[in-house]
């Protein structure tokens, strides 16, 4: 087979890493598809060069700048997001509607504010359809108390 053929179909492998790392984010395939998409057209313009000693030595020195480079970008793209806790303090004074009893003494009470839903607890059990009120929070769940229909 002709060094240049050979090239073509290192690059189009290369094409097929990228496009499954373009369809499956993190997935790391970028790293060998930029490499072998930098080794075929380097390939394609120097037919000799496949062929030779600095083949992989080239191979070695792109997946490495390129490996350093996806991991500074997906860290930047994959920010870490405030916590919940942080949110659920906007919530007091929400009104919403109970969808599980809620009660003092566990969890296992639920109130749908807006579009979200959220554990809930109660000083006294407030039974499901009840209009609530957001009183506080305390981590990832809510105080509430029954208020008056609107």
């Amino acid at each position: 087979m002709e060094p240049t053929t050979i090239a073509l179909c290192i690059i189009a492998l290369g094409v097929l890493f990228i496009i499954g790392e373009a369809m499956s984010p993190g997935a790391y395939m970028i790293i060998p598809g930029t490499v072998l998409v930098i080794l075929g057209i380097v390939g394609y313009l120097l037919p000799d060069f496949l062929f030779s000693i600095y083949a992989p030595i080239t191979m070695l020195i792109v997946g490495l700048l390129s490996s350093i480079l996806t991991v500074i970008l997906y860290r930047r793209l994959g920010e870490p997001e405030p916590p919940t806790t942080a949110v659920s303090d906007g919530l007091i004074g929400k009104r919403g509607v109970v969808t599980a009893t809620t009660s003092a003494t566990d969890l296992k009470g639920k109130v749908k504010i807006g579009s979200e839903i959220w554990s809930a607890r109660s000083d006294v059990p407030i039974e499901e359809g009840a209009k609530v009120e957001v009183v506080s929070t305390k981590g990832v769940h809510v105080i509430v108390r029954e208020c008056e229909e609107d």
